[in-house]
This record gives C-alpha cells, sequence and structure tokens, in this order.
C-alpha cells in the first residue's frame, strides 16, 4: 500500500512540474507573441502616417488614391489591434492563472506527503510500544486513540 502510494505520489508531483513547465513556456512565448504582434501594428501605424504625408504632396487624382489606401491599411491595424487585445484577455491571462494552481496543487501534495509521514511515524511508535509492553493495554489504547485523531 505505501509503495502504491509513493508512486502515486511522485506521479502527481511529475504531472504538476510538467504541467507548470509548459504552461510557463507557452504563456511566455504568446506574450512574445502578442509582443510581435503589437510592435507589427505599430509599424504599420508609422507607415500609415507616411503614406499619408505622401498622399498630400501629390496631385489630386493619386492623393485621393493613396488616401484611400492608407485607410485601408488603418483598418488592417485596428483588426490587429483587436487581435492582440483577444489574445491578451483570452490566451495569456487564463495561462497565467494556472500558475496558482499549481503552486496550490503542489502545497496540497505537501501536505498530504507530511500528513503520511506523520502517520506512519505514529504507526511506527505505536507497534514499537505494542513490542515493549504487550501486556500494557492501557498505553497501546492511548497511542491508537491518539492515531485514529490524526487519521480524522
Amino acid at each position: 500500500r505505501c509503495r502504491r502510494t509513493d508512486n502515486q505520489t511522485k506521479r502527481i508531483q511529475e504531472n504538476i512540474s510538467n504541467v507548470e513547465k509548459h504552461f510557463d513556456e507557452m504563456c511566455q512565448m504568446f506574450a512574445a507573441y502578442g509582443r510581435k504582434a503589437a510592435r507589427l501594428r505599430d509599424k504599420a501605424d508609422v507607415l500609415v502616417r507616411e503614406v499619408a504625408d505622401y498622399a498630400d504632396t501629390e496631385t489630386p487624382g493619386l492623393k485621393k488614391g493613396m488616401k484611400r489606401f492608407a485607410e485601408h491599411l488603418a483598418q488592417i491595424q485596428d483588426y490587429r489591434q483587436a487581435e492582440v487585445e483577444r489574445l491578451e484577455a483570452k490566451v495569456i491571462e487564463p495561462l497565467k492563472g494556472y500558475g496558482a494552481v499549481v503552486r496550490r496543487k503542489r502545497e496540497d501534495v505537501k501536505a498530504a506527503q507530511s500528513a503520511r509521514s506523520r502517520e506512519s511515524k505514529q504507526m511506527l511508535q505505536l507497534e514499537r510500544t505494542r513490542q515493549r509492553n504487550p501486556s500494557d493495554r492501557q498505553v497501546i489504547v492511548s497511542f491508537t486513540a491518539d492515531y485514529r485523531e490524526v487519521a480524522l
């Protein structure tokens, strides 16, 4: 029973470490992707301004076409801004939340391990007491009662 429990605990700890590692990496990569998309949006905004400035120096026909082009490019950047905001809100923020969940689960496993360790030590102490004083029922009953209180 003890070996099976130890194996289960080890698997749980491995799973927690695996989630912690991969979710952290994914969060960092999505954040980097969002930053790159935001930089691309910023560069395109500069390009839109440059095209509009250039259009002001041209003939009326070319000016009208260049201004329309700048407006369409600006609309594309509005979509890119929405992409950056959705990525942050729908992907990056939820992934960040898993860090706290993983930490709590790691603490839960550690608490369960320490409780199991205390229980094991008490069982060992009870067994030693039984071996030393097999006829002293009062001490054994006292240890058994203490053990039950801890187990609950």
